[in-house]
């Protein structure tokens, strides 16, 4: 059998796999470190890890994509299936399989579709952190003196708003905060001018202004980092962007969702006239509350006189009793000296007959404690009843209309009557006023 020799020409490049991998590696990392690739995401998996793993596809092709957790955390949305997108990143060799794979940087949605999703899946991120709550939105000062507003420094929006705010209350103190409102850098600037407002102080409320567009117009407005400074924000912060009909992310965080900037301008501060109405409102009101104040005053005045009328009858009865009882005193320390002395007499003359010093003497000791326990009992009595009429007394001063009058009080007569409204004096009319010590003569102006 004839043999063949084989001529390979020139020696042939030998490589391991792993060398030949690593040759694919460099080269691609070379010619592909920063591209974008665009595509729909399918077969999407998150295992605990943290890191995504899908299939970037088109109509004819399929590469495999890689996002670590740490990059993932950014992303504007999380990878869904059924989604097109734009994928930045570089591409790299998987050398267990050998495979060509995109390592994922940055994602961004292709179409209204994929920004609606991202939309609603930050919305239902900050909602669950409880970002949007009632209970942690400020109240808006009713006529805060100094407001700081952050938004693009030229445009209609801006002029609006100044011209709002001038003719509804002249002389606030407005500051501007310049931010780009729309493209790259806008979140960014926006969010800083919220910082700013946050950590001066300055400002007592901030207004965060743009007119209105489309969905990717208001984009920057729908950012996790804003959201999360107003949410942070130590000053009130009023969202006005768009129009009516355009919701943001900031509007569900902010303390106050306007329908339009123009709109912050007008809810932000209330106009001269209505300040002056609740003002002439509020003087009506203290007024009539001032006459029924002093009508109640009149009755307590009116209930005090017959209270102290009624006083002073019993204060009379309590004193006609004493009477009677100093009386009844009396008449007892009469009654007992008599019969005292009668006994006296009798000891007396029989002492006389008989001499009886030593019983005579234990007599005259039980007669001076008698006496002693009598007169005891006698200035108890006239103390305790003293002591009743100097209650009384006390309180029928402390009742009195004079006592009322050392406190600051006075009584203003006119023509002999009480003055108890205007009405009673009108202008012109010569009044006289009562004080706790001496009298006035006045004229009503």
């Amino acid at each position: 059998m004839e043999q063949i020799a084989l001529n390979w020409g020139s020696e042939p490049n030998l490589y391991s796999v792993s060398e030949l991998t690593a040759a694919m590696r460099t080269t691609l990392a070379r010619e592909f470190s920063d591209i974008w690739v665009s595509g729909e995401i399918s077969g999407t998996k998150l295992p605990p890890s943290g890191h995504y793993y899908f299939t970037l596809k088109d109509e004819e092709a399929q590469l495999r994509c890689v996002c670590y957790r740490m990059t993932a955390r950014y992303l504007k949305f999380k990878p869904q299936d059924g989604i097109a997108v734009l994928v930045r990143g570089r591409i790299d060799v998987y050398d267990q399989r050998g495979e060509v794979q995109v390592i994922v940087d940055a994602i961004e949605p292709q179409g209204h579709g994929a920004l609606q999703l991202a939309f609603e899946q930050l919305k239902k991120k900050l909602a669950m952190e409880g970002l949007f709550e009632p209970s942690r939105k400020r109240p808006i000062p009713a006529m805060p003196e100094r407001i700081g507003i952050v938004t693009s420094p030229s445009g209609a929006v801006i002029r609006d708003m100044l011209n709002i705010l001038e003719r509804r209350f002249p002389g606030r103190h407005i500051r501007i905060y310049p931010a780009q409102v729309q493209g790259e850098g806008s979140v960014e600037q926006v969010v800083a001018g919220i910082e700013y407002f946050s950590r001066s102080g300055w400002a007592e409320v901030v207004i965060v202004a743009r007119g209105g567009g489309s969905l990717e117009d208001l984009w920057t407005f729908n950012e996790e980092s804003l959201a999360r400074a107003i949410a942070e924000s130590s000053v009130p912060v009023i969202s006005a962007v768009g129009h009516e009909t355009d919701f943001t992310i900031a509007d569900f965080v902010a303390d106050l969702r306007a329908p339009t900037p123009s709109a912050a301008a007008e809810l932000v501060i209330v106009t001269r006239e209505s300040v002056e109405d609740r003002v002439g409102g509020c003087e009506i009101k203290l007024r009539q509350a001032m006459r029924l104040h002093l009508a109640l005053l009149g009755r307590r005045f009116h209930a005090l006189a017959v209270d102290q009328a009624r006083l002073h009858r019993a204060i009379g009865k309590q004193m006609q009793k004493v009477d009677e009882l100093d009386y009844g005193l009396r008449d007892l320390w009469r009654a007992i000296a008599g019969s005292r002395r009668r006994k006296l007499d009798s000891l007396a003359g029989r002492v006389a007959q008989q001499d009886v010093r030593l019983r005579f003497a234990r007599i005259g000791q039980r007669l001076d404690a008698c006496e002693a326990s009598l007169e005891q009992r006698m200035r108890l009595r006239l103390s305790r009843a003293r002591g009743s009429l100097a209650e009384l007394d006390a309180h029928l001063r402390q009742l009195s209309p004079l006592k009322t009058l050392e406190r600051g009080y006075a009584i203003v007569q006119r023509d002999g009557r009480v003055v108890k409204s205007p009405q009673d004096a009108p202008a012109g009319s010569e009044v006289r006023i009562r004080l706790a010590a001496g009298e006035l003569n006045a004229e009503i102006t």
